[in-house]
This record gives C-alpha cells, sequence and structure tokens, in this order.
C-alpha cells in the first residue's frame, strides 16, 4: 500500500543524469526540487583546514564578523561551553568543519549529503547555533540554540544580562542628561528607572511653575 504522503519525482530522465555527473564533480551545488545547494569554493577548504579565529566552532552554525564587537564578547563564552558539550574528546574540528561543509552545505537548513550529515548532527549531539539577533534595542540580545537545558540556561542569563547592562547604560546617560551631578547606583534597572522618572516629573513641575 502506497503512502499518500509519497513524494512524487517529477525530474525528467535528463535533469536525473545531469544531476548524477554532477554530484561526481562534489564540489559543484545541486538542484532537487526547490532545495539548492551552492558550488564549493576554495575559501571553504581554507574554512575547514586553517580557520580564522572567529570561523574555528563555525561547525556550531555560529557566525561572528568582528573578533571586537561587544555581541562577540557576550555570546563567545556560550560559544566555549557549546563546544566542549558538542566536541568529542577524540574528533578534531576540522573534520567537524568538513562535515559541515560536505554534509550540512555549511547551513543549518540545506542538505548537501544525508550521510555525512546524520554523522555531523550525531557526533556533535545536535547541539547547534540556529541564530543570534537584537530586537528592540541593541542591547535586546536574542539568542537561539539547540542544547541540553545546562546551555539554554547559559544562553538565558547571557540574554538577562546584556540587556540590564545596556538598559542601565541608557537610563544613566538619560538621568545625567537631566542632572549631570545626580548621584547614580548602578545594579538595578528598576532603581535607575525610577530615578529618572523622579528628575523627569521635578523638571515637568519646574516647567509648570514658571
Amino acid at each position: 500500500m502506497k503512502s499518500k504522503f509519497q513524494i512524487k519525482e517529477t525530474r525528467t530522465f535528463g535533469e536525473k543524469v545531469k544531476s548524477f555527473l554532477q554530484s561526481l564533480l562534489f564540489w559543484k551545488g545541486r538542484k532537487k526540487g526547490m532545495v539548492h545547494t551552492r558550488d564549493l569554493e576554495w575559501g571553504d577548504f581554507r574554512y575547514i583546514f586553517f580557520p580564522k579565529k572567529l570561523e574555528k566552532y563555525g561547525y556550531l552554525g555560529i557566525t561572528f564578523y568582528k573578533e571586537d564587537s561587544p555581541y562577540f564578547k557576550a555570546i563567545y563564552p556560550l560559544v566555549l561551553a557549546m563546544d566542549y558539550e558538542a566536541k568529542p574528546k577524540w574528533c578534531p574540528r576540522w573534520f567537524l568543519r568538513f562535515l559541515h561543509v560536505f554534509g550540512d552545505d555549511k547551513s543549518l537548513v540545506r542538505v548537501r549529503n544525508h550521510k555525512l550529515s546524520h554523522l555531523h548532527r550525531r557526533l556533535t549531539k545536535g547541539i547547534s547555533f540556529w541564530d543570534w539577533k537584537t530586537k528592540w534595542a541593541d542591547y535586546d540580545l536574542r539568542i537561539s540554540i539547540s542544547a541540553p537545558l545546562h546551555l539554554q540556561n547559559l544562553a538565558d542569563d547571557i540574554e538577562r544580562g546584556y540587556y540590564s547592562r545596556g538598559r542601565q547604560k541608557g537610563l544613566v546617560e538619560q538621568i545625567k542628561k537631566l542632572d549631570p551631578n545626580a548621584s547614580v547606583i548602578w545594579g538595578s534597572v528598576e532603581r535607575l528607572e525610577k530615578q529618572l522618572e523622579e528628575l523627569e516629573n521635578k523638571k515637568d513641575e519646574s516647567n509648570i511653575r514658571v
């Protein structure tokens, strides 16, 4: 009995032959349906065997662009912890980067080779870095990972800490703008928000009197 969810092959014989011949040229990308894999470049081989510092842990799916970025400094401890959990002690990182390129097409959504992709997932225990971004403000950091609970908790702590420090910095700047001589105690967003509100109320009262 055929499954109703069975995917029907719609490629012509010529397209199948072309895809097979392309697979013999391992560096060439392939197309199957809506899925496209990219052509490999010399940069991919450099990434595997001679990675830059920011690419060392690329097999986890993390991408950094600037080493001196505040986001790099905030997220880097999490990347180190994920690497410690994901990398088998006997397995060199270059091999995991090799699987990341030839198995997962250096992507979190594409698959270049199913067997190599499954091996990559098995060796790393499925631990991966999906995304990081900022949302409502430059200090509103959002981190998305696939990892055990203790790593998820670490990511949450980094998000909250980064938000708290950024929010406090912004509040202090507003307070000092209203009162350059104001005494400021760091450590609590709520306390600084209350202090700012009091200063704003005083300023409104003085404006009304005038």
